[in-house]
């Protein structure tokens, strides 16, 4: 069996954060359902310019591949219904909404503890389901600024500037996940469920990590550094050669000796300024533009060529592009692929998490209630004619005219 083979997951996700979390564990082999709104054409990731046809987008297949999908209203009492016989059956309630919206919905533990006293019901929000911005909607840039990030971010001279990618909702998708497995696992061995309350603003803060403990301990104001460099490492930073740019890192003092041989500048090993991690740092100012000077004098690749043997820490400034032909990247089986209807073969990047030594498979993301006709059957054993009655009132929204869908 894969790792989560015995794990059913109802997703009443969306866009980018909640299916970011739990597309790992469906590569896991956790059985993850998506319940998406008939009223409004399912999640809205399926809507994401520019690479969008119809209900179809390369935006949804990165964040939702081997998932089901069920249209549920979950406004009407059969759609309702149909929702808490999935409880009764699965081992999570996993929603990405806005704070206040869970319990309005119906979906904490204490709304459905009555139809499964194990079920986890963990929620997903921007600021969490407590505390004065609750009712907030939260958003990866949004929250980039409030929870300081931006400041940190970019040229000393510069504007506050957001990371090229969402790693708040990255990052709080994946803090979900945890939090969901820690919760599953606590359900089965106490036979009792519980939410989890898991929130974008709480993952922004706790990655503010050292330079957060170093404010509230000693009063650290972190400042934004020139060409990316560590705040305390010197020289650990972005150095623009001939043709690019490259990173160097001396994180040890090892590193410091042996980049002074390789760029021939010994007598920077031995100046009284340079000589520890503490006087770097109060000298970088003295020393930096020598480094930025020297580095300037050759190629990226000419730099790499006696950094890497030298077994300095360093790597190019690769744009996306040369990141996927990284040979690393396809060592790792990096970009796996998937077959579509619509887009023929898509790559796709594989999942980070490697659990033994079985590789994942790989489906595409599922049409908007495809799934259907396994779910009602073989999940939760609905007959024709309870489907169809169902149908007939609303559960899985408006059905067309001449549709068979109720009694297939």
């Amino acid at each position: 069996m894969r790792p989560l083979e015995d794990l059913r997951i109802i997703a009443v996700e969306q866009y980018g954060a909640g299916p970011f979390g739990s597309v790992h564990l469906a590569d896991l082999g956790a059985e993850a359902i998506k319940i998406e709104d008939p009223r409004h054409g399912g999640d809205v990731g399926r809507y994401v310019p520019p690479y969008s046809t119809g209900e179809d987008s390369l935006f949804f297949e990165t964040f939702n591949r081997n998932k089901k999908s069920l249209s549920l209203d979950l406004s009407t009492a059969a759609g309702r219904a149909v929702f808490e016989d999935l409880v009764a059956v699965s081992d999570v309630v996993y929603s990405n909404l806005r704070g206040d919206v869970p319990a309005r919905m119906g979906i904490t533990y204490d709304d459905l503890k009555h139809v499964n006293p194990a079920i986890v019901c963990c929620s997903l929000t921007g600021f969490g389901m407590t505390g004065p911005r609750s009712s907030e909607p939260g958003y990866d840039y949004i929250l980039q600024g409030l929870a300081g990030w931006m400041d940190l971010t970019g040229e000393p001279d510069g504007p506050p500037t957001k990371s090229g990618l969402s790693m708040v909702d990255y990052s709080g998708g994946l803090v979900a996940a945890i939090s969901l497995l820690a919760g599953v696992h606590a359900a089965r061995r106490d036979g009792v469920g519980m939410d989890c309350d898991v929130s974008l603003y709480d993952t922004a803060i706790s990655m503010l990590t050292y330079p957060g403990v170093w404010h509230l301990n000693e009063g650290f104001t972190p400042q934004r550094t020139h060409h990316s460099a560590h705040p305390s490492l010197v020289p650990f930073q972005a150095f623009e050669a001939a043709d690019g740019w490259l990173v160097v890192g001396c994180a040890k003092e090892k590193f410091w000796q042996r980049l002074t041989e390789v760029i021939h500048r010994p007598d920077l090993a031995t100046d009284e300024r340079f000589r520890t991690f503490a006087d770097r740092q109060r000298h970088a100012a003295e020393l930096l533009p020598v480094l930025e000077e020297v580095f300037r004098t050759r190629t990226v690749a000419t730099w790499l060529s006696v950094l890497y043997p030298a077994s300095i820490p360093c790597g190019p400034i690769n744009d996306v592009a040369q990141a996927l032909r990284e040979p690393h990247t396809l060592a790792r089986n990096l970009i796996v692929e998937t077959e579509h209807p619509v887009y023929g073969t898509v790559q796709q990047l594989a999942s980070p998490v490697r659990v033994g030594d079985e590789a994942p498979a790989y489906r595409r993301a599922p049409h908007r209630h495809e799934d259907f006709k396994h779910l009602v059957t073989n999940v939760l054993g609905y007959g024709p004619e309870q489907v169809q009655g169902l149908t007939e009132t609303g559960a899985f929204g408006p059905v067309p005219a001449g549709s068979s869908e109720g009694t297939s």
